[in-house]
């Protein structure tokens, strides 16, 4: 079961496509990079519908990545599968890597499918103060609506 409204987001640190660590709680709090974070997990790269939705975040980059905001994007791909999809798509956010332990993060979140052994769709709009404001978890198959985590945002 996915982690609750209101509840704190969990904390994580994963690498990126680049190699570089991402920790979660570093875009919280006082510093001047605080920010909102939309945390998108998705099963697999290279895939029809993850590639059409990451496609779309990227064709709408602006509303996602900014002063206020930062995207993450998370799959229980490999650092070397992500650098080549990103490089491919022209993906310029970060992808993350919750390969190993493999789905820790997407566990934590309640939307790794034991059975897939991926992350199903899910995703949490987190506020300033790392509390998790707005979330969506679809199946595999079933895409997500980019304009619901607009709305979400400018909610906050």
């Amino acid at each position: 079961m996915a982690i609750e409204i209101g509840a704190q987001a969990p904390d994580f640190e994963l690498r990126d496509n680049h190699g570089r660590t991402v920790r979660l709680s570093a875009l919280f709090g006082d510093s001047p990079d605080s920010r909102n974070v939309v945390l998108f997990f998705y099963p697999f790269a290279f895939t029809g519908v993850c590639t059409g939705e990451l496609r779309e975040l990227r064709d709408h980059l602006g509303a996602f990545v900014n002063d206020d905001t930062q995207l993450l994007a998370v799959s229980n791909d490999s650092i070397h599968t992500l650098r080549v999809f990103g490089e491919q798509e022209e993906l310029e956010f970060p992808l993350l890597s919750d390969f190993w332990p493999h789905g820790a993060v997407s566990r934590a979140y309640g939307v790794f499918d034991e059975d897939k052994g991926c992350a199903v769709r899910g995703t949490f709009v987190i506020d300033r103060t790392g509390t998790v404001r707005w979330s969506v978890v679809n199946a595999l198959p079933d895409a997500r609506d980019l304009d619901t985590y607009i709305k979400a945002l400018a909610a906050l």
